[in-house]
């Protein structure tokens, strides 16, 4: 015969370890960044993602009256191949 015990108190902290993994991930998408949450995302400033990338003809980007939005998947997707382009100083 087999017996199984199992920790309640263990399997409820990688429950809700899990949990709030999930919930950070969602709650980080957004369909649309603004500047404010670009800089957030590359953490980096205004000035340096101008400097860097902004001006990139691949860097997808729509000013909507005054403000500049950002296509999350295709902002995020043009980011990761963007830094495997910099060389490694």
């Amino acid at each position: 015969m087999i017996s199984v015990q199992l920790d309640e108190r263990e399997i409820e902290q990688r429950f809700l370890a899990e949990l709030r993994k999930r919930l950070d991930h969602i709650e980080q998408r957004r369909t649309l960044w603004d500047m404010k949450e670009l800089c957030k995302q590359t953490c980096m400033s205004e000035n340096n993602i101008k400097e860097k990338f902004f001006y990139d003809e691949r860097f997808p980007k729509r000013k909507i009256g005054g403000k500049w939005y950002f296509p999350a998947v295709a902002t995020e997707s043009f980011l990761l191949s963007w830094i495997e382009e910099q060389p490694n100083n």
